[in-house]
């Protein structure tokens, strides 16, 4: 039995995996705060009610790899100070993020979650690691498809130049 064989749990984190778990929770305790600012912006229920979803999510996130990363010895990035309520209409009209712009920046930056959790289940040779970012990717997966109907319900989806292929002609 070599090193790398048995429980996965004693099995040392390799530096890709140490880095990239870090990085992820260093932009999880980000995103949080920025999601919590969004909904401070939001006037569109549904749209609020995604982003205490990806707050949660994110919370879950955190709380996951904190423990992982303390049980491996590695110190934590640090967290920023959450985010207090504010009334909407506080907050002057010219200085607000509209729904529409608040709606793509989540979209935007749940894609690049799902991006760095395929990077982190590629890299990795434990599985517990790969399994737990497996998880957080489906997660990810199920709130974009939902984020991506409320913009087409709402009609804030700016599609790119849309490829429609001609048959027939020369």
């Amino acid at each position: 039995m070599g090193i790398l064989s048995g429980n996965p749990k004693e099995e040392p984190m390799h530096y890709g995996e140490v880095f990239g778990t870090w990085s992820f929770l260093m932009a999880a305790k980000g995103l949080i705060v920025c999601h919590q600012t969004h909904l401070n912006h939001a006037g569109d229920e549904d749209l609020q009610k995604l982003l205490e979803e990806a707050i949660q999510l994110g919370q879950q996130e955190v709380k996951q790899i904190e423990t992982l990363l303390k049980e491996n010895g590695v110190g934590l990035p640090p967290t920023p100070p959450e985010r207090p309520n504010a009334c909407i209409e506080d907050i002057p009209t010219g200085a607000r993020f509209l729904d529409q712009e608040i709606a793509a920046a989540l979209a935007l930056d749940n894609a690049a979650g799902l991006v760095s959790c395929s990077k982190i289940i590629g890299e990795s040779i434990r599985e517990d690691i790969a399994a737990m970012f497996g998880q957080i990717h489906v997660q990810k997966a199920v709130l974009g498809a939902k984020v991506l109907r409320l913009n087409k319900e709402k009609g804030w989806l700016i599609p790119p130049p849309l490829h429609l292929n001609k048959t027939g002609d020369c």
